[in-house]
């Protein structure tokens, strides 16, 4: 389903955008701001990518006609069908392409006149542990084209599911851009003889304040933070923060357009599994052409990669495997690793821990879900760090000293050919409208560009998203919506990429937010190739 436009074009969105944003949270009731760091005060970037200055090409989807009020014009998972676009055959050329046509069903049966579905589509090899994403072109008739490239030899077989009907993605298109936030924070607050708690969160309206709020801006990114006043202790009292309540955001009909038994089932099959024949024998049982070592600045392609016998195969490089620990000890040699995001980005570094016995982590007494985190291996001048993103995150109680913003912590780093830096971010910005995941990709994208500017052999690697939320508060259209900020914002700078959107998408599992030890080992795998590409 993703339709990317030319990158010029689209980061000069990112920059109108964030113009609008700014503009409209200059609000001038919130007082006394953190105090002020030793760097300069924040200034607007002039670094981004001109053109012209909206959002539509990068986030375009399909409209949904009238209002979706009835439950049976919605597209339906059982009535909705595909089959081959030409006739079966008894086999199919290695290399080659299979196309299929989906037809979108209400639960009357009726074939749909508009799309925006969102629909997955795979090709799965279980025999050879292998699948691929399939590209899903939308006609917006109701019909969508169905393409599967053919990249292993033997059995394969198409499965089709609907994650939203496009009533459904009417509803989240609505709460993500008109409802604000559908989470609030709670905000820790200490004197010494009381501690008092409030609502926080990226918007003062989002508080529930009905006065002055406290504002919180880092000095380096320019990002702020608000929360309610308390009732008695002064604003720089604020100690602790955590998440607070999950915000009543739907109605009952919408919630029975997100309701499970809609949400994410499989089509009927509509395919009989097929046979892939190798091209000419002694040539090989995978189609893989000649790739270039990886490393970053690589274009993208599309599919990212397949996976077969369980090992992720990247099309726009050739990835290694690092299958034993001193195979990773000696990619990792010498090496700073920063890791900066959410939970998913520290399952990487969870499965180096875990991996490689000899890196040690070190207890630095902090709260673990949030970090930091850090291991070492002393012999091999090894140090593995992780760090969560800052303000906005889903998390138990935790010290407001340890959430450093990205921003921060790139401009702490002195870069070099033996720095690697690791960005996740996405999860936690599905609970809010589209500009503050641009607001903040917009600090951030400054200290990356920055950070090569003075060490242009810095290692800046960017993971995507997973798949795995269906909820209103973290659907997969609104990861995927993320996953083309990501995309569009870095575009033009040479950072290396892992697609986690389809590595946590193309095989017979269930979808998880935190995928297990197969898709991590993948996606490290690469990581680490792109430190080692030789």
């Amino acid at each position: 389903m993703e339709q990317f436009a030319g990158y010029k074009i689209l980061m000069a969105g990112l920059v109108f955008l964030v113009s609008i944003f700014y503009f409209k949270i200059s609000w001038p009731d919130s007082t006394i701001p953190q105090p002020p760091g030793p760097r300069p005060a924040y200034q607007p970037s002039d670094l981004l990518p001109e053109g012209i200055f909206n959002l539509t090409h990068l986030l375009y989807w399909p409209l949904t006609p009238g209002d979706g009020g009835d439950f049976l014009a919605s597209t339906s998972p059982q009535t909705s069908t595909y089959n081959l676009r030409e006739p079966a055959q008894a086999s199919y050329a290695l290399g080659d392409h299979l196309e299929a046509v989906l037809v979108a069903r209400d639960h009357r049966g009726r074939p749909k006149t508009h799309g925006g579905d969102l629909f997955r589509a795979q090709l799965l090899g279980p025999v050879q542990k292998a699948g691929v994403p399939g590209d899903i072109q939308d006609l917006e008739n109701g019909t969508y084209l169905l393409s599967f490239p053919l990249l292993w030899a033997g059995q394969a077989q198409v499965q089709v599911r609907l994650i939203h009907s496009s009533e459904a993605v009417g509803v989240l298109r609505r709460i993500w851009r008109e409802k604000g936030a559908t989470v609030d924070f709670k905000g820790y607050f200490r004197g010494e003889k009381a501690e008092e708690t409030v609502v926080c969160n990226v918007d003062p309206q989002w508080t529930g304040a009905k006065g002055p709020t406290c504002q919180y801006r880092d000095v380096h990114s320019g990002e702020l933070w608000f929360c309610a006043r308390p009732p008695t202790l002064p604003c720089d009292s604020l100690v602790g923060h955590s998440s607070g309540r999950y915000l009543k955001v739907t109605t009952l009909h919408d919630e029975s357009l997100l309701a499970w038994k809609v949400t994410d089932k499989m089509l009927p099959q509509g395919i009989s599994a097929i046979q892939i024949r190798t091209a000419a024998p002694g040539k090989g049982s995978l189609a893989l052409s000649p790739r270039p070592p990886c490393h970053p600045g690589l274009p993208a392609s599309k599919p990212s990669g397949f996976y077969h016998q369980g090992v992720w195969h990247s099309l726009s490089c050739s990835g290694r495997s690092f299958p034993t620990a001193d195979s990773v000890l000696g990619c990792l040699a010498g090496r700073e690793v920063h890791m900066m995001g959410d939970s998913t980005l520290r399952q990487w570094w969870e499965y180096l821990r875990d991996t490689v016995p000899s890196l040690k982590p070190v207890d630095l007494h902090v709260t673990y879900q949030t970090g930091p985190l850090m291991a070492v291996d002393t012999s091999r001048s090894i140090v593995l760090h992780w760090r969560a993103h800052g303000w906005p995150l889903r998390s138990l109680r935790t010290p407001v000293a340890s959430l450093h913003s990205v921003a921060q912590e790139l401009g702490g780093l002195a870069g070099g050919p033996h720095t690697v830096v690791v960005l996740g971010l996405g999860a936690h910005f599905t609970t809010f409208p589209p500009s503050i995941f641009v607001r903040r990709l917009t600090g951030i994208r400054e200290a990356v560009a920055a950070l090569l500017a003075r060490e242009p052999l810095t290692l800046v690697v960017i993971k995507l998203a997973n798949t795995g939320y269906k909820s209103v508060y973290g659907s997969d259209w609104f990861t995927l919506q993320l996953n083309r900020l990501l995309r569009a914002a870095f575009a033009d700078l040479r950072v290396a990429w892992v697609d986690a959107w389809e590595m946590t998408s193309s095989l017979a599992l269930p979808d998880n937010i935190h995928p297990g030890r197969l898709i991590v080992r993948n996606e490290v795998d690469l990581l680490l190739s792109f430190i080692c590409p030789t």
